[in-house]
């Protein structure tokens, strides 16, 4: 069998050769380059795209890693220490921190400066929690390393987490019961002690519940009198005023009944105190009814901290606020971040969809259309505030205003629905984040394959038929992202509602037993602002920061939970209507 160069004519076959050796002298050359060009194989892209989703999730998680550190380890009990200064003075109180710090020189003793001046002037200092501010005018302080004599840990040392004025640190002197001094004795005063929270608490719910009712149904007298004398005059009004008049009577000595019980409470109550001496030998004689908590932090075994810090976590989340934020519990900022938030998604919902149905399935597409649509995307980059600011004016002032004047005139000049409440915050957040939900499902809307509206259409399905029993259904789970993404964005929103209802404190719930049970006019605690509040409007920066972190691992738990909850039904309607993604 013969080669392709033998049948080739002689210049045919020169030729051949000269072209195939030049071929194989530059295809080495070419590969060579191709294979070194790593921007022709996109390799610099591929890495610079890997290298920032690396670093966004080692930020998210070094993020989250803080926070769940320092909000896991706030409620677990520290030791006591006693601390012994140089210039001979005693301070006692929980270490909170340290830090590297560079004194002033001149203001330190010789030894003192030395020590610093071996260190390349700088000392280490360390914060201690000293607490008794009722009698420091202070909660903390910091002690340099060359200001320490000695530490220790004495076994009377006592932890009071108190009703005001914060936390005690110090011993029991003594205790008074019924008036009668005598000496500490840990199991009476332990009996003693739950015994006065009883009352305590007995107080409370006489003062709001019992108390607040009469309270509660005066006012509503008063005020019936009022828009009797509105709508009918002083004269014709005259029957209806004397029956209020008597009814008030009547309440007024059911009151003062109560009154006498919670004042007979207190007496006794006010027998049963305890001395607690600070470690500079100062007493005070609280109520006992005014410890909320007490243990000996010096003493405790692992199975009684844990206990307290159970017992703390509980009483964060299903109590009061109290020492101006820093210390008790969150329930009416849970209660009114998760109310707020569940009302924002119930008006955002039709509001949204129903306008992303309208451009999508019934609008003439065009320039008009073009322009609401570029309208909507740019709401979503308004501030916050800015919504807040248009929420006050219109919802408030002018909507709260018009409903006063129509249906509470006898309220004036106090408003009921003309200021900040719980409703007015939903519909501002409704306004901030139905841009993102009609985004959303417009783009659910679209990925709806037109085959399936045509079929139903040659079925004899009108155009509304087609769209709530075809079209919706397999746009729901897109709908529901659309929904998710706004309970993230709305559940974590500050600045509006300082402007529309938030407040700093607000232990009476929305919901209670007073007619008409459900109170949408009234401010609201939420958790983002109580971060807010304790980290940066409190006496102290510094008592406060635990409790930010706590808030702030609470208010991701909650929102992570009302996403996967979200989440958990988009996925149920994705299976139930498999036939693309969304």
């Amino acid at each position: 069998m013969t080669s392709l160069n033998e049948q080739l004519p002689p210049a045919s076959s020169a030729a051949g050769a000269a072209g195939v050796a030049a071929n194989e002298a530059v295809a080495p050359r070419a590969r060579r380059r191709y294979s070194a060009d790593l921007s022709a194989l996109g390799e610099p892209a591929l890495w610079g795209f890997g290298g920032a989703l690396a670093l966004g999730i080692i930020m998210i998680a070094l993020f989250l890693m803080v926070v769940l550190y320092n909000g896991a380890t706030t409620f677990w009990p520290k030791p006591i220490d006693r601390v012994e200064l140089t210039d001979g003075t005693v301070i006692a109180g929980v270490e909170r921190r340290g830090t590297i710090f560079r004194p002033d020189l001149p203001r330190l003793t010789e030894d003192q400066r030395a020590v610093v001046e071996e260190n390349d002037g700088f000392a280490y200092r360390t914060l201690y929690q000293t607490a008794n501010f009722d009698l420091y005018g202070d909660d903390f302080r910091w002690v340099a390393d060359f200001e320490l004599a000695n530490v220790t840990q004495p076994a009377d040392f006592y932890y009071f987490e108190r009703q005001v004025w914060g936390v005690f640190v110090g011993r029991i002197a003594g205790m008074q019961l019924n008036g009668v001094a005598m000496d500490y004795d840990p199991a009476v005063f332990r009996r003693e002690q739950a015994a006065a929270r009883d009352r305590f608490r007995q107080i409370r719910k006489l003062e709001r519940n019992d108390i607040g009712r009469i309270n509660n149904l005066i006012e509503r007298e008063r005020l019936n009198q009022r828009r009797a004398v509105l709508q009918q005059g002083e004269e014709a009004a005259a029957p209806i005023i004397a029956q209020s008049q008597a009814r008030i009577a009547e309440l007024q000595e059911e009151f003062q009944i109560l009154q006498a019980r919670v004042n007979e409470i207190r007496a006794l109550d006010r027998g049963f105190r305890v001395t607690l001496e600070e470690v500079g030998g100062r007493q005070i004689e609280p109520e006992m009814s005014q410890i909320v908590r007490f243990f000996p932090a010096n003493t405790l075994s692992w199975g009684q901290k844990l206990g307290i810090y159970i017992s703390r976590w509980g009483e964060f989340v299903s109590a009061e606020p109290r020492e101006a934020n820093t210390q008790g519990g969150v329930l009416p900022a849970i209660f009114g971040t998760v109310a707020m938030t569940l009302l924002m998604v119930i008006f955002v919902a039709p509001f949204g969809v129903i306008t992303a149905l309208y451009l999508r399935e019934y609008a003439k597409q065009g320039r008009i259309t073009s322009i609401v649509r570029i309208s909507v995307n740019n709401l979503a980059g308004v501030p916050s505030i800015v919504y807040g600011v248009f929420g006050l004016g219109f919802f408030a002032y002018t909507m709260g205003g018009t409903i006063d004047q129509l249906f509470y005139p006898e309220n004036l000049p106090n408003p009921t629905f003309g200021k900040g409440g719980i409703l007015w915050a939903s519909l501002t957040l409704a306004l901030l984040t139905v841009p993102v939900v009609i985004v959303a499902t417009e783009e659910a809307l679209s990925a709806v394959p037109r085959s399936m509206r045509e079929g139903s259409l040659a079925c004899g399905a009108s155009k509304w038929q087609t769209i709530r029993y075809v079209v919706l259904p397999k746009a729901l789970p897109g709908i529901m992202t659309g929904m998710i993404l706004a309970m993230a964005r709305g559940a974590g929103e500050v600045a509006p509602l300082m402007l529309v209802g938030v407040v700093k404190l607000a232990p009476a719930l929305p919901i209670d037993g007073f007619y008409p049970f459900i109170h949408l006019d009234r401010s609201f605690m939420h958790l983002g602002f109580h971060i807010f509040d304790v980290g940066f409007q409190s006496r102290n920066s510094e008592a406060g920061k635990p409790m930010v972190f706590v808030t702030t691992l609470l208010l991701l738990t909650l929102i992570v939970i009302m996403n996967a909850t979200a989440i958990i039904v988009r996925n149920r309607l994705k299976r139930k209507y498999a036939t693309g993604q969304f």
